[in-house]
């Protein structure tokens, strides 16, 4: 069977991690200087699954030891700990009073635009002596652009044609139409010029097409070859449904071959790339284009006196009451025609 197995560790990936390091200089020599040792929070989604979490905090520390003038800090959104809350006690009780923060997520959606900084202003009302500094996610960079063509690269070795072959581009899903575009314009980025004969895009869950329906629009091709691409930063509880998925379909369609990319992981790229959004933070020069968020238009119509917005701190939910987020075991989104009725309108 024709297709990337779960485990981190397989020689294939690490084919393609030590491929894509190669007469490179190290990560610590490419690192920006920075120009402040102010502590950073990073903050992940959070999983269920203890090797998505492990991973993270692997992550986590290989960016601690790249630079150890100030402490870097692991915690979570939510369904594991330590929790956010947690992150910033600690470097209370390390006597600090000014933290950057960053998401460590590739798209603007709520959880960067809402859930993190509510959390964030939740630890501001118990320290009000704590001053925050709030970065951006990963987002639509020329370095993971970069990153996936050097992986698709050393997968075109093989005897099959890229002619021959459909990409299949998976996101994780959004209930922001503006998070869920930008998955559209990445993937587009990465098939032109890749020579592929299109590239078909969907989603694991919340929105749609559904990874099943992306099988099915790439089988009407007829290609030879299927690359599945989960566009996940950690493995996870999704990312071995894409995996099972992918096995399933394989066993279904024996005559297309199909190969599942691993996730991207603690890859060089990843912690330089982290290392920019970190110097913003110092420095001022945090940016995010908002024009399309659904959040902004709904915050926009409810202030008179609306000047721009880009920022420091994402400010969306300051006018909007905003729920906890959780999630449900019934899916609010599994049929197209829900979601169409609902995904524009805010909680």
């Amino acid at each position: 069977m024709k297709y990337f197995n779960q485990n981190p560790k397989t020689k294939t990936q690490e084919i393609l991690t030590s491929t894509i390091e190669k007469n490179h200089l190290s990560t610590e020599d490419r690192l920006h200087k920075l120009p402040l040792q102010r502590p950073l929070l990073l903050i992940g989604h959070g999983t269920r699954d203890a090797e998505g979490k492990q991973t993270f905090l692997d992550f986590v520390a290989a960016y601690q030891n790249l630079d150890k003038s100030r402490p870097v800090m692991p915690c979570f959104l939510e369904l594991t700990g330590p929790t956010i809350q947690e992150g910033v006690d600690k470097c209370v009780e390390e006597g600090y009073t000014e933290l950057s923060a960053l998401p460590i997520l590739l798209f603007a959606a709520r959880h960067n635009k809402f859930d993190i900084t509510n959390e964030l202003d939740r630890a501001r009302q118990r320290h009000p002596q704590i001053k925050f500094y709030y970065g951006r996610n990963f987002g639509i960079t020329p370095k993971i652009i970069e990153l996936w063509r050097s992986r698709l690269k050393e997968l075109d070795k093989t005897n099959f044609n890229c002619s021959e072959t459909v990409l299949l581009f998976v996101g994780r899903g959004a209930s922001d139409p503006d998070a869920n575009g930008d998955v559209y314009k990445l993937a587009r980025m990465l098939w032109e010029g890749s020579g592929y004969l299109t590239v078909e895009t969907c989603f694991i869950g919340i929105t749609h097409p559904r990874l099943e329906e992306g099988f099915r629009r790439a089988r009407l091709y007829q290609p030879k070859r299927i690359l599945v691409l989960p566009y996940f930063l950690f493995t996870g509880v999704l990312v071995k449904k894409i995996f099972d998925i992918t096995a399933q379909q394989q066993e279904e369609y024996p005559n297309i071959t199909m190969t599942c990319l691993p996730e991207m992981g603690a890859h060089p790229t990843l912690l330089e790339l982290l290392r920019e959004r970190e110097v913003e933070t110092q420095l001022g020069e945090v940016k995010m284009n908002c024009e399309m968020c659904k959040f902004r238009l709904v915050t926009v119509t409810n202030r008179e006196n609306s000047h721009g917005h880009h920022h420091h701190h994402h400010d969306h939910s300051h006018s909007l009451n905003i729920p906890e987020h959780s999630h449900s075991v019934v899916d609010p989104y599994a049929e197209p025609e829900q979601y169409h009725q609902r995904i524009w309108q805010v909680p």
